[in-house]
Order: C-alpha cells, then structure tokens, then sequence
C-alpha cells in the first residue's frame, strides 16, 4: 500500500504589512487609518464635483461670449442661458435691480444700487465655488500629523514590547517599527492629493472670477447706457477706414513736373 504524497506546507501569513500593523496598534491605529481613508474619499469627491461645476461655468461663458450680446434686449438675452447657471444668476438679479429702483421711495443713484447689486450677485456665485476648498486646505495640512500620530503610537507599543521580551537585535526592533513608520507614509498619500488639488481649483476659480467681474461690468454698463454701450459681437467685421478720409500731406501722388520738395513747398498750387 503507497503511502499518500506528503501535503504541500501551507502559506506562511506576512507578519508584517498594514493590517499587521493596525491589528498591533489596537483602536488608535485602527481609528487614525480610518480618519485618513475618509479624508482621502473626501478630497476626491470635492475635487470630482468642484471640476465638474467649474466646466459647467466655463461652457456657459463660452455661449455667453458666442451670442449672448446679440439679442436685441437683455431679458430676451438671459432666455438663452440655462437656468440656475452663474451667468444666467446675474443677468436675473440686474433685471431685478432694475426694476427694484423704480420702486424705491428714497431717491438712491441708480449706478451704484446697480452695482452693489451685481457685486452682491457675483460674491454669492464666487462663495458657491469656493466651498469644499477649505475641507482640501485642512486635509492637506493635517493629514501628515494624523499619520504621524499612528506612527508614534506604533513606535511606543513596538518599544514596550521589545523592552518586555529583553531582545533589542535589530531583526526585533526593525519589524515593529517598521509597521510603525506605514501610519506616516499614509498621512502623506493622503495630504498630497489634497495640496494639489486645492491649488488647481484655486487658480481655476480665479479664473472664473475674472470672466464673471467681466461680464457683471458688461452688464452694468448696458444698463446704464440703456443698451448702447455692449462688448465688441464676435465675429463682427473690423471697421474700415472712410474712403472720404482726407490724404495725409506729403502722401497725395505728385504732378508731372513737380518734385516731392516743390510740392510740399507750394502746398497751394492748384492743378
């Protein structure tokens, strides 16, 4: 009778590794990788929305520019941006102004209930994009000392238990503590997207911010000029010079018989 084939040793487990290391480190460990994964879903789920509202801003400001100002009234101007959108936002409240200041028994300048107005509209829209930022400016400065909080915690548990066992060689000291040091790397992984993310934003905010100042003083402007004043229509043509504009002097053909210096000598000579 054959005797059956010796089983193959089983797996040995990684004794060292991250969930090696929160198991070590007990509820802070476990409590401060927490804290860190919903930071990191948090920072990505800003960075998401906040891209997407800003290209939302952007293509409207594109139609804005295309053919906005070529309706022949404002009201009929803002029936062609979407509804709840930045631009759409400001027109509606200039309109509202508007018609508020006829209404006012208090005689105010209407050039300046105008542009507080606006001004009130466009702080409202730039308030909307920047929220969520200052969850990505907290995350990116304190998720490092988070990580670095595990990584001390591990450090101490990891010392008690070499002191307790008597053997500080470097093959004990250097599995604990490298478990250890994995609570700072995450806070890292974490806090960089964070930075990077809150300065990308930022500086498309910005950019956003100028092109709605812009078009809030394009409207004001039109208001207050009873739509005379409006920004250069996109693909209008260039003016072109009067054929009736005078010749410079000195530039008319010259007379046969006639050099440049006598002609600009005699400037009166008829033909």
């Amino acid at each position: 009778m054959q005797n059956p084939a010796p089983a193959a040793p089983a797996a040995t487990d990684n004794p060292y590794g991250l969930f090696q290391a929160l198991h070590e480190g007990g509820v802070i460990s476990w409590s401060v990788f927490i804290i860190l994964v919903l930071f990191s879903i948090g920072t990505f789920y800003i960075l998401f929305t906040k891209l997407l509202q800003q290209q939302k801003i952007m293509t409207q400001g594109n139609k804005v520019r295309a053919n906005f100002w070529n309706s022949p009234s404002l009201k009929e101007a803002s029936t062609k941006l979407e509804a709840r959108s930045a631009y759409r936002s400001i027109v509606d409240d200039a309109l509202i102004a508007q018609d508020q200041h006829g209404k006012l028994t208090d005689p105010v300048d209407q050039h300046d209930w105008m542009a507080n107005s606006l001004a009130r509209s466009q702080g409202s829209i730039s308030n909307r994009l920047g929220e969520g930022l200052a969850f990505l400016a907290t995350v990116g400065s304190t998720a490092p000392f988070i990580g670095l909080f595990g990584t001390v915690i591990g450090i101490y548990r990891a010392l008690i238990k070499i002191g307790a066992s008597g053997d500080a060689s470097i093959t004990t000291v250097a599995g604990p503590v490298g478990e250890a040091l994995i609570m700072t790397a995450l806070g890292l992984v974490v806090a960089v997207p964070a930075v990077l993310a809150y300065n990308w934003l930022i500086r498309r905010n910005k950019s956003i911010v100028e092109d709605l100042a812009a078009f809030t003083n394009d409207v004001h402007g039109y208001i207050m000029s009873a739509g005379a004043v409006k920004p250069k229509l996109v693909g209008a043509a260039p003016a072109t010079k009067s054929a009736a504009a005078p010749t410079p002097r000195g530039t008319e053909p010259l007379r046969t018989g006639m050099t440049g210096t006598a002609a600009q000598a005699d400037p009166t000579t008829t033909r």
